[in-house]
C-alpha cells in the first residue's frame, strides 16, 4: 500500500482524493500556497506543508516544492489531482527519479498523448476512428498546405500540436484565409506552447463532446467505463456532463470502449485517462486523450460503482485491476453541474466571502465541493467552487432531481452561475438530449 500521500493540488479535488484515501487508511499530506490555509482538505489532512504564496507559478506549480514537501513528511507518493501539474510529464519524471510514485501515468504516455500528432498517429494504429485531417505537422510549402485542405474540404481547422483547454485553434472557411490563419497559429503555439508545430484537420461544424473513461494498470489490463456526454459548453469549458451519453447505443459503446482499451493496452498505459470525441452523424472522431482524473469523473462513478480515485491509487501501488470489462455494468443516468463563482450572465469572477453556504440533499444527490459558511473564494485561482451531481433510474429522474436540488441551494454573499444550471436544465432541447458544442453559446448570444 501507499503509506502516505501528497496531494498536490487544492479545492474540491484535494479534498475528494483526501477522502479516498483516509477510506483506504492512507495518511495525507495536504500541499498548499499561503492563501489556502482555511481550504477544508488542509484542516482535515494528516500533515500540512505551506509550499508559496498564492501565485500558483510560486506553489502548485512549483515541482522543486512540492518534492520537497514529499521528502519532509517521508511521504511515498504524490497525487497530482487535475490541472496544474497533472498532465507535466516533467513533473512525472522528477517525482519518479525522486523516488516517489507517481499517481498517475508514466511520463512518456503523458508526453505521447501530449503532443496531438503522436497521439493521433497512435490512435490510427489502434484503429480508433479520427478526424481527416494532414496527418502530422504541417510544414512552410504553400501549396501543399493548399492542396491538404482542398483534400479535406472546407471549413478545416488549424490546431497546435501540443495545445489544450481550447487555446491554438483556428478555424478555416475559404482558401484565401489558409496560409494566414497557419501563420497566426504557429505565433499563438509557439508563444502558449512553446512549440509552433501545427496540424490540419477538418472542421465539423455540429459536433457533439463525448468521452470515454479508461483504468488500466499498466500491467496487461484495461477496461473502459462508458463515456460520458460533455456538449454543454462555453467558449471550450464544460458546464454541465452526463452519463452515459444521450442517444448512445450498447452497440457503439462497445465499439468505442474497445478501441480505447486496445490503445491503452498498446502503449502500456496506466492509471486513469479519457478519451475525448467529436461526435457527428453517427461517427466518432478522437481528438485528444486527457492522461489524469477528469472534473466530471463522479457521473462515471454514479453509473458504474466504480470509485476512480481508489483505483488509481490501487494501480500506483503496483496492484492489478481486480475486475474485468465483464464486470462492468451501466445503471441509471447522471448528471454534474459546475459551480463556479461568478456572476451568472457576464461570467465575470466573483471572489469573496460566503457568508451562508447551504447545500442540498436527499436521494441520488451528491456534492463535491470544500466550500462552507465563512469560506473566501480566493481570487488567484479558477473559479470553480463545488459539483452537484444527480443520480437517477433513467435520464429523466436525474433531470427532476438535479431540477430539484439547484432550487434548494443557498449561496450568499457571492455570485454563482446556479442560476444558469437552472435555466438550461429548462430548456426542451437539454431535456431532449443530444445538443451539439455550439448550443449553449448560441442561446446565449455569444
Amino acid at each position: 500500500m501507499l503509506d502516505k500521500v501528497v496531494i498536490a493540488n487544492r479545492g474540491e479535488i484535494a479534498l475528494r482524493i483526501l477522502r479516498a484515501c483516509h477510506e483506504m487508511g492512507i495518511k495525507t499530506v495536504a500541499v498548499h500556497s499561503s492563501a489556502d490555509s482555511t481550504l477544508k482538505h488542509v484542516l482535515l489532512a494528516d500533515e500540512t506543508v505551506c509550499i508559496g504564496p498564492a501565485p500558483s507559478n510560486q506553489s502548485y506549480l512549483d515541482m522543486p516544492r512540492i518534492i520537497s514537501a514529499a521528502e519532509v513528511t517521508d511521504s511515498v507518493a504524490i497525487h497530482p489531482g487535475y490541472g496544474f501539474l497533472s498532465e507535466n510529464a516533467d513533473f512525472s519524471e522528477r517525482v519518479e527519479s525522486s523516488g516517489f510514485v507517481f499517481i498517475g501515468p508514466k511520463a512518456e504516455s503523458i508526453r505521447l498523448m501530449g503532443d496531438k500528432v503522436s497521439a493521433i498517429k497512435i490512435m490510427k494504429e489502434a484503429g480508433v476512428p479520427t478526424v481527416p485531417g494532414s496527418d502530422g505537422v504541417l510544414d512552410d510549402d504553400a501549396d501543399e498546405n493548399l492542396k491538404i485542405a482542398k483534400k479535406i474540404g472546407y471549413p478545416v481547422i488549424i490546431k497546435a500540436s501540443g495545445g489544450g483547454g481550447g487555446r491554438g485553434m483556428r478555424v478555416v472557411h475559404s482558401e484565401a484565409s489558409l496560409l494566414n490563419a497557419i501563420i497566426l497559429t504557429q505565433a499563438e503555439a509557439r508563444s502558449a506552447f512553446g512549440n509552433e508545430d501545427v496540424y490540419m484537420e477538418k472542421f465539423l461544424e455540429t459536433p457533439r463532446h463525448i468521452e470515454v473513461q479508461i483504468l488500466a494498470d499498466g500491467q496487461g489490463n484495461a477496461v473502459h467505463l462508458g463515456e460520458r456526454d460533455c456538449s454543454m459548453q462555453r467558449r471550450h469549458q464544460k458546464v454541465i456532463e452526463e452519463a452515459p451519453a444521450p442517444g448512445i447505443t450498447d452497440e457503439q459503446r462497445a465499439y468505442i470502449g474497445e478501441r480505447c482499451v486496445k490503445a491503452c493496452l498498446d502503449m502500456n498505459y496506466r492509471s486513469a485517462g479519457t478519451f475525448e470525441f467529436l461526435y457527428q452523424d453517427n461517427e466518432f472522431y478522437f481528438i485528444e486523450m486527457n492522461t489524469r482524473l477528469q472534473v466530471e469523473h463522479p457521473v462515471t462513478e454514479l453509473v458504474t460503482g466504480i470509485d476512480i480515485v481508489k483505483e488509481q491509487l490501487n494501480i500506483a501501488a503496483g496492484k492489478k485491476l481486480n475486475f474485468t470489462q465483464q464486470d462492468i455494468k451501466i445503471r441509471g443516468h447522471a448528471i454534474e453541474c459546475r459551480m463556479n463563482a461568478e456572476d451568472p450572465k457576464s461570467f465575470m469572477p466573483s471572489p469573496g466571502d460566503i457568508k451562508l453556504w447551504h447545500m442540498p440533499g436527499g436521494p441520488g444527490i451528491r456534492i463535491d465541493s470544500h466550500v462552507y459558511s465563512g469560506y473566501r473564494v480566493p481570487p488567484h485561482y479558477d473559479s470553480m467552487i463545488g459539483k452537484i451531481i444527480s443520480h437517477g433510474n433513467n435520464r429523466k429522474s436525474a433531470i427532476t432531481r438535479m431540477s430539484n436540488a439547484l432550487k434548494e441551494i443557498v449561496i450568499e454573499g457571492i455570485k454563482t452561475n446556479i442560476p444558469l444550471h437552472q435555466e438550461i436544465l429548462q430548456h426542451s432541447a437539454f431535456k431532449n438530449g443530444g445538443t451539439n458544442i455550439h448550443y449553449l453559446e448560441k442561446r446565449l448570444g455569444l
